[in-house]
């Protein structure tokens, strides 16, 4: 693993920008257990932890956390596997298998958002990997990053298919109670067969489902990625239905499709799965992403359009955030909340 190419910006130049740890900071683990047998965990002291979205990023944020590199959801078509080609690491297996675990997240963060340079901008987690996958439940970093935004009334967003989040519910309500908290779930499809393959690492769309209902029971507004929408296996009009359906059911607050692309790293291995599995499908996804990572426009808005009359049809409203609460300095009288921002979307 070469471990000098993870840089601050792997888009940018890597021989002007800072690595984020050296090699002398990394302990490697694995663990003897079922859950996480054949993982190999690699334990680094990070130097930053809050990262500049590039500025020719689709992303509608500017600021994110990952306290995880890799991701054993293995997610066939996950943009971010070509991050691990950075240490030298496949974009399969690797990616899946070999988990960089940034165990000084909580500390780092909390001094960030302590630092006079730091005025309080909107951070969103889970937009590289999930930080609820299932390393969470042994690393636990998670509580003490939104301890630390709670205590700053920092506004963050968090964006996972993990049913783990649940265990934080108390800090999610307790941080909503002073700032924006914007908590999106992943679910492109219902359908148990394609979950199985594609995403074989995650739990069920009704488990993440579950999830979103509980999280609005206890006054916490959940909206629905549903993403992605994979062509020619998720999209019949029937199984779009069902998906809207089933979203709707579990109470979100709204719905937002976005279609598969497939990024340099993530192409090649989804590709090889579809060779695989389906590989009639081969040429017909060679001709729809003959222009690069992204399906045609017209198909993207289809989808949407399809998307959106079933959301309208099941009464499932766009999402409206709050405005975001501070917390007043003792013997202060809280200021009148700002009037309220346009949501963000949280996408993968």
């Amino acid at each position: 693993m070469r471990w000098e190419n993870l840089t601050a910006d792997p888009a940018g130049d890597r021989a002007r920008d800072a690595v984020l740890f050296g090699a002398d900071a990394v302990t490697t683990r694995t663990f003897d257990t079922p859950e996480f047998r054949g993982i190999t965990f690699h334990e680094i002291r990070a130097r930053s932890i809050v990262n500049r979205v590039p500025g020719a990023s689709r992303m509608p944020f500017e600021w994110t956390v990952n306290p995880y590199r890799g991701c054993t959801h293995a997610c066939v078509y996950c943009f971010a596997r070509r991050t691990h080609s950075y240490l030298d690491l496949d974009t399969g297996l690797d990616f899946d298998s070999q988990i960089v675990v940034k165990v000084n997240a909580p500390d780092l963060l909390r001094r960030h958002l302590g630092s006079h340079r730091w005025h309080g901008e909107h951070i969103a987690m889970g937009t590289n990997v999930d930080c609820y996958q299932r390393a969470e439940g042994r690393y636990r970093l998670m509580p003490g990053i939104i301890a630390a935004l709670r205590d700053h009334a920092n506004p963050f967003s968090i964006l996972t298919k993990g049913t783990l989040i649940l265990r934080d519910l108390d800090l999610l309500k307790q941080a909503s109670e002073v700032t924006d908290v914007g908590i999106s779930v992943s679910v492109g499809f219902t359908d148990t067969e394609l979950w199985r393959t594609v995403e074989p690492g995650t739990p069920a769309p009704e488990r993440r489902l579950d999830v979103v209902r509980t999280l609005t029971d206890h006054g916490i507004g959940c909206g629905v990625l549903m993403a992605p929408v994979i062509p020619f296996l998720g999209d019949h009009p029937a199984q779009l239905r069902a998906t809207v359906r089933a979203i709707a059911a579990s109470g979100a607050t709204s719905v937002t499709p976005l279609v598969l692309h497939l990024r340099p790293g993530a192409r090649e291995w989804f590709m090889a799965w579809l060779e695989h599995h389906h590989p009639y499908l081969v040429r017909r996804y060679e001709r729809l992403y003959a222009e690069g990572a992204y399906a045609p426009k017209w198909y993207q808005r289809r989808i949407t359009r399809q998307v959106h009359e079933l959301a309208q049809e099941y009464g499932i409203g766009p999402a409206h955030g709050g405005a975001p609460r501070r917390i007043a300095a003792p013997g202060t009288v809280a200021a009148e909340p700002a009037a309220p921002e346009p949501t963000q979307l949280t996408l993968l």
